[in-house]
């Protein structure tokens, strides 16, 4: 199926989001995120495409809350996770760093990706147990680690974190330099690709990380949450984020965090 899914993700992208970019108005939501008609038309668009790849309900980041809820009890055994335009705030803004996000989850986790950012054509994407890859080259494709935490490139999303961990962060942080792009899904893709060392969020939406994370996984990466716990049982509606590709600048990521929040 996955390549199916490659082949959806892009030809939406193609045709319903490239189009509009630079050329739509944005539109408040409740929670204060914005939206486009190009979300909502890539959307539509991708409904038909993926059940016609497998018949589950279909749970997407523009639905409501309560449609979005209904689609999560009745999709346990097959549900369908899409982001129509993960990083609107950049699409709508001309910044070329934003994606098309879709996962097939099953018991709660993904089996199947796809991330495409239609600017630099990416398309990555993972299937459980084998492998992930982007535009067909398997990943990580930097498979070097750097000597030390203090040596990493960083991808941080200072948002949702606590003011103690913003402050040493912003003042003290442990690594060589950081970034902060403002789009989740894509942000997981460059850690398994080996663009991030390590990554860390306060907090994702199920459609943030359903994609990346098994895009990570796949490709060797680790992930637990803020406080060391483990990221798949969490409330799957909010999770927090340390993660990182190589095993040595996990243990020593999530070692700092967990020692910054405890003091």
């Amino acid at each position: 199926m996955l390549p199916a899914l490659t082949d959806a993700v892009r030809r939406v992208a193609v045709q319903e989001i490239m189009p509009r970019y630079l050329k739509v108005a944005r539109q408040h939501k409740d929670d204060g995120s914005y939206c486009t008609e190009a979300d909502i038309a890539a959307q539509a668009a991708l409904i038909p495409a993926l059940q016609a790849i497998a018949p589950c309900p279909v749970l997407g980041e523009e639905m409501s809350d309560a449609e979005q809820h209904r689609q999560w009890v009745s999709g346990r055994d097959g549900l369908w996770c899409l982001d129509p335009i993960d990083g609107t705030s950049n699409f709508i803004n001309g910044l070329p760093y934003f994606a098309v996000s879709v996962a097939l989850m099953r018991g709660g986790k993904p089996v199947l990706g796809a991330v495409y950012d239609p600017v630099a054509d990416e398309m990555f994407c993972a299937e459980a147990g084998k492998g992930a890859w982007l535009n067909g080259e398997r990943l990580p494709i930097k498979s070097f680690c750097p000597a030390g935490l203090g040596a990493a490139i960083a991808g941080a999303d200072l948002k949702r974190l606590s003011r103690r961990l913003r402050e040493r962060l912003a003042v003290d942080p442990p690594y060589r330099s950081q970034r902060n792009f403002g789009a989740s899904a894509l942000d997981w893709c460059y850690v398994a690709a080996g663009r991030f060392d390590v990554y860390l969020h306060g907090g994702q939406k199920l459609w943030d990380y359903a994609a990346g994370s098994l895009i990570l996984e796949e490709a060797g990466g680790s992930v637990c949450l803020l406080d060391g716990g483990d990221f798949w049982a969490a409330d799957p509606w909010c999770r927090s984020v340390i993660t990182a590709l190589h095993p040595s600048l996990f243990r020593s990521w999530r070692a700092w965090v967990r020692a910054v929040a405890a003091e």
